[in-house]
């Protein structure tokens, strides 16, 4: 005969009596619940119920309960059922013959005097229906275990169930529940749910820790005391593979508990106007929202390490430690999100920045005694996405400099289109070219170097790269403007030597490669300068080896227009200028000879002897002028005395001495210069021939010793070409 029995799915132990005692499921701050209500359900006494019906009713109460539990507390009741039911199918296959009285060792468990099987007569009033009200509320207080997890009284209330759990699992070995399966599972599940119960307000304390309420020290270190009172009664997992004597593993759902509270605070950061602001502003709303993260959890982190970490220290709590990997792991997982939005060059900017700089300062949490340790943690963003991110920023990077090339550029073309004369600044002609430049490279190598020494090398070679190329389009830009002048082109030398000298020395080792172009538009326009001048003059050369050049002194205008260049040479950077100056200097000789070598009227007696006087006159004249402007270049003082010396002298044998000095002094000299000097002279066959042998001779030695035209790279008559007449024939015959 059967009798009726009531299958209770939640939480509801019974006396031994079959006096219905409810034990109140704990409600876990509204985030777990367990339903006390029954399912009804028959059975026989000699006959073992179905797993199907007991699935059943676990998988109701189970829903029931997870109806109002967070996503993260499900998973501990499905665990619950899934263990229970494994272990009652154990029993099932493998049970002992129910008249083997004595109870089984239990793995883990020290028993005092031996557990009472509570067998009662005929097994119809089996005790296992339920556990007796002296089993569930202490003689003290009188309250459940569902009561004291409301009042957050963890420790009381997990003793209260190991105590249960040990004499359930001592029932279960002396085979009390063999003929009543379902009794057991129904204990065991109110076991369950109770443990599941304490989990989940072992969460819904970690949650409310950091939140606006402050935080509760008591609670903390009954969770602490807890857990570690949990890690004593089940230090490893059952031989046997019991579901009751499982390990909870509550410190590893303290630690996933403190993950996701962390996770839910970062993600606070930038939740409402600050997302919108760093979708409407770009870099600065980035930029807000990084800023009132690091607010977030360096508050956090503060009031982990000043609150927390003490309630928790007493119980051996690693709170300290399990709140900084997670709030690591929480900001590295908000980077990655943001870093898949980031767009442009200063977005991709703001996070490399923010996370070299910011987050990874020593100083990030403001405190001397606080400081986020790089040894322990792994890298804020893996390298992968850091090095995808630098290859990102050093992309968009390389097009915003050459875009801001652009813009140096159409600013200077706008001063030369309103014809602005450049600043005189320390003496010097003055343009912003240099300084744009410089701090264009100086700012962008400057940020990059603060994130990472490859991301200021990698910044290093786009800005030479995209100054090399700038540097041509600079050069056409401005010749073919019409602010060519003597201030704008001595501006623009200025500005490559201040480029040359400056970008080499603060980057050492880096602008090697600009050296060659900044010097090659420094040459183009030094040459333009020159061409300039020797526009104005090169008219007034023609007048000389005349016989107006006799009577007048016609090199002074030359001498006036020279001087009045060397003036804007006064404003040029003094290396460039000199060179500048040299030049001019060895033009002015250079086209004197090319007019003495090649007379449009030729000389003979007084007026020859006149002719090598005013050459002499005019050397020094020269030599003065140069002197008296600056010119170091005296090697040219030799040239004009020689040839008027030849062409002066009385004593023709001492003309061969003169030849000698003008060879040694100019190597460049060539056959044709000396012939069109001697043709000057006109000193007969045999003689002609005779020095003409010797130059020839002295050429030739030379040009052995130097191995080049120029003695000390000295160019002189090698640019001189003389044009073949028949004075040159007749000298040569």
């Amino acid at each position: 005969m059967s009798l009726p029995r009531t299958v209770t799915s939640g939480p509801e132990l019974h006396s031994p009596e079959g006096a219905a005692k409810k034990l109140q499921t704990p409600p876990v701050r509204g985030t777990w619940r367990a339903s006390s209500e029954g399912t009804p359900s028959t059975h026989r006494e000699d006959s073992w119920p179905g797993l199907g019906t007991l699935r059943r009713a676990f998988s109701r109460t189970s829903q029931r309960a997870s109806g109002q539990a967070p996503e993260e507390d499900v998973g501990l009741f499905q665990r619950s059922s899934r263990f229970l039911f494994r272990s009652l199918r154990r029993a099932q296959d493998d049970g002992s013959p129910a008249h083997q009285p004595q109870a089984t060792a239990v793995p883990g468990v020290t028993h005092g005097p031996e557990v009472p099987s509570r067998v009662m007569d005929g097994g119809r009033r089996q005790s296992s229906a339920g556990v007796g009200r002296e089993e569930l509320e202490p003689e003290a207080e009188g309250k459940s275990v569902a009561d004291l997890i409301t009042e957050r009284r963890l420790l009381p209330a997990f003793e209260q169930l190991r105590q249960l759990e040990v004499r359930l699992v001592a029932e279960k070995a002396s085979h009390t529940f063999e003929e009543d399966p379902t009794g057991f599972a129904r204990r065991a599940m109110d076991v369950c749910l109770h443990y599941d119960g304490l989990a989940a307000e072992i969460g819904a304390i970690v949650r409310e820790t950091l939140g606006p309420d402050g935080v509760d020290a008591a609670a903390l270190g009954e969770l602490a005391r807890v857990v570690r009172a949990e890690e004593a009664a089940h230090p490893v997992p059952p031989a046997d593979g019991d579901f009751l004597l499982t390990p909870r593993r509550w410190r590893q759902h303290w630690e996933d508990a403190v993950r996701r509270s962390a996770q839910e605070r970062v993600r606070q950061a930038g939740a409402g106007e600050a997302r919108g602001a760093a979708e409407a502003e770009g870099a600065s709303g980035l930029a807000q929202l990084l800023a009132e993260l690091g607010g977030l959890v360096r508050s956090d982190l503060h009031k982990v390490r000043r609150e927390v970490q003490p309630a928790y220290s007493a119980a051996g709590l690693p709170a300290w430690e399990a709140y900084l990997r997670a709030f690591h792991g929480a900001v590295a997982q908000r980077l990655q999100e943001l870093a898949q939005d980031a767009r442009g060059c200063e977005q991709l900017y703001v996070l490399l920045d923010w996370a070299a700089n910011v987050y990874g300062s020593p100083d990030f949490l403001g405190a001397p005694d606080l400081t986020l340790s790089t040894e322990p943690l792994p890298p804020l963003l893996a390298p992968a996405l850091w090095a995808r991110l630098q290859s990102d920023y050093t992309s968009f990077l390389e097009t915003k400099i050459t875009s801001c090339f652009d813009s140096i550029l159409q600013l200077e073309q706008s001063r030369w289109a309103d014809a602005e004369a450049p600043d005189v600044l320390q003496g010097l002609y003055h343009t912003p070219l240099s300084v744009d430049v410089h701090m264009l490279v100086a700012e962008h190598v400057k940020a990059a170097g603060a994130i990472s020494a490859e991301l200021e090398a990698t910044t290093l070679c786009i800005c030479t790269r995209a100054l090399s190329l700038f540097l041509p389009r600079f050069e056409k830009a401005f010749l073919e403007s019409k602010a060519v002048n003597e201030p704008h082109l001595g501006a623009n030398i200025n500005a490559c030597e201040e480029l040359r000298t400056h970008l080499l020395a603060r980057f050492p080792g880096t602008f090697e490669e600009l050296e060659k172009p900044l010097v090659a538009a420094t040459c183009t326009f030094q040459k333009r300068l020159l061409q300039g001048l020797q526009c104005d003059v090169q008219p007034l050369f023609r007048v000389l080896c005349t016989k107006a050049w006799l009577t007048q002194d016609v090199l002074q205008p030359i001498m006036d227009k020279v001087v009045a260049f060397a003036r804007h040479l006064e404003h040029v950077a003094p290396l460039r200028a000199q060179e500048t100056l040299q030049e001019v200097h060895r033009y002015v000789v250079r086209e004197y000879l090319a007019q003495v070598l090649s007379p449009r009227e030729r000389f003979r007696g007084e007026e020859r002897m006149t002719g090598s006087q005013k050459m002499g006159l005019d050397s020094q004249a020269i030599g003065d002028t140069f002197q008296g402007l600056g010119s170091e270049a005296t090697w040219l003082d030799q040239a004009i005395p020689c040839v008027a010396d030849i062409l002066g002298e009385t004593y023709k044998d001492d003309i061969r001495r003169h030849l000698e000095t003008l060879i040694g002094s100019y190597p460049d000299i060539r056959r044709d210069h000396v012939l069109a000097i001697l043709a000057l002279r006109r000193l007969g066959r045999r003689r002609n021939q005779r020095l003409l042998q010797h130059a020839q001779y002295l050429l030739r030695a030379a040009a052995k010793a130097g191995g080049s035209g120029a003695a000390g790279g000295h160019v002189l008559f090698e640019e001189i070409e003389v044009p073949t007449s028949m004075d040159l024939l007749i000298t040569c015959i």
